[in-house]
């Protein structure tokens, strides 16, 4: 039985394959983009020339640079029996709405998606771990 678990954030996402003796562990990078949007106020003075900040196509870029991290990540756990997602922010429940959407066999697989701070290598194996043992 290949039980996975993954803690996942925009930069990065460490799967833990427990069937994996040697090497449980793999880290991907997102490569996704930083942007930090340029703009607003040109002056101190109240109703000074403001610029005008076009976020949507930072989204969408976003979106789209979101899609290839997903199927890099779905790629790797491909061949999962079971499945648990962890993660500090939203990128954990984006991963289970693209399962959901376009993967739905690793769907159907996932178990659960728990919120779950940042933690180190070590305590994320230890987490995987621990998740599947209370759950024989």
């Amino acid at each position: 039985m290949k039980q996975i678990g993954i803690w996942i954030d925009k930069r990065k996402a460490h799967i833990v394959d427990l069937s994996n003796k040697q090497n449980p562990f793999k880290t991907i990078a997102s490569n996704l983009d930083d942007f930090h949007v340029k703009g607003g106020s040109g002056t101190r003075l109240k109703g000074g020339p403001q610029d005008v900040v076009h976020d949507s196509k930072y989204l969408e870029r976003e979106k789209q640079q979101l899609k290839n991290y997903f199927k890099t990540i779905v790629t790797e756990i491909k061949d999962a029996d079971e499945l648990v997602i962890f993660g500090p922010a939203e990128t954990n429940f984006k991963l289970k709405k693209e399962l959901h959407e376009h993967y739905k066999e690793l769907f159907c697989k996932t178990s659960e998606v728990q919120k779950k701070d940042n933690m180190t290598d070590n305590q994320i194996v230890a987490l995987v771990r621990e998740y599947y043992s209370k759950q024989r």
